[in-house]
């Protein structure tokens, strides 16, 4: 079979890495891939256009497509292939606007009851700076969209609250920030495959996103991720029940 996988990163080149490994893998492709996949898989030029994308792949007989990074899925990637028959490994638009947009998923959350953090909403920083001075800190300063990873600013004083905030919500383009309650403790990872109706959860992972050791620096999209974590059985089944069913 034909495999194409979508991503320039790690994770993707890790994709190509264990699909290689498979005797049902004829031909890896990756778009658009990096220099270092190139001894996996065929590099596909590509400049992020999903419709173009889906095009290609129907003309070159993809028989799976596997998707990394969330900007493509958020475009709606999944969808310009499942309307044309392919098959294709990740959510439609509308569910990837879970990771999309973390307004959207605060909401989807307090809606059907999942446990969430305190938050409020704002694209005014006025209204935001406002807000952060009446509750104090440590609070949560978070690009609502897509960040790499890099969005999320912890304060533990007024002044990186308000920086982050600006820095958010000053751009001629504005934007959208979730200022959220402050939670201490450990914190782990649960990824869950579904179909709809089924749900398949992973083992519980532990990503690491300061830059320096000892969990100091500024926040990266990961520097490295832990798996499994220990994570104790009975709180692994409230995540299964609570939260992903």
């Amino acid at each position: 079979m034909k495999v194409l996988v979508v991503g320039s990163g790690g994770r993707e080149h890790a994709l190509l890495w264990k699909a290689a490994q498979s005797p049902l893998v004829d031909r890896l492709y990756a778009a658009p891939g990096n220099a270092g996949m190139a001894a996996l898989a065929e590099l596909v030029p590509w400049n992020g256009d999903v419709e173009v994308l889906a095009d290609w792949a129907l003309a070159e007989g993809i028989d799976l497509t596997l998707v990394g990074p969330e900007a493509p899925l958020v475009e709606g990637i999944a969808d310009a292939f499942q309307k044309r028959g392919l098959l294709i490994f990740g959510p439609t638009q509308k569910a990837a606007m879970i990771e999309g947009s973390k307004a959207f998923a605060k909401r989807l959350m307090e809606r059907y009851g999942i446990p969430t953090a305190r938050y409020r909403v704002f694209q005014d920083a006025l209204l935001a700076l406002e807000y952060v001075e009446s509750v104090g800190v440590p609070i949560v300063i978070k690009d609502s969209g897509l960040a790499a990873g890099k969005g999320v600013t912890v304060a533990f004083d007024l002044h990186t609250a308000k920086q982050a905030i600006l820095n958010l919500l000053s751009g001629p383009e504005g934007g959208e920030v979730v200022v959220e309650e402050y939670l201490e403790g450990d914190e782990a990872t649960v990824l869950a495959l579904t179909d709809g109706e089924t749900v398949l959860p992973l083992l519980p992972s532990q990503d690491h996103k300061r830059l320096l050791d000892g969990d100091q620096g500024p926040m990266t999209g990961g520097m490295g991720a832990v798996a499994p974590y220990p994570m104790e059985a009975a709180t692994l089944r409230r995540v299964e029940e609570e939260i992903l069913k």
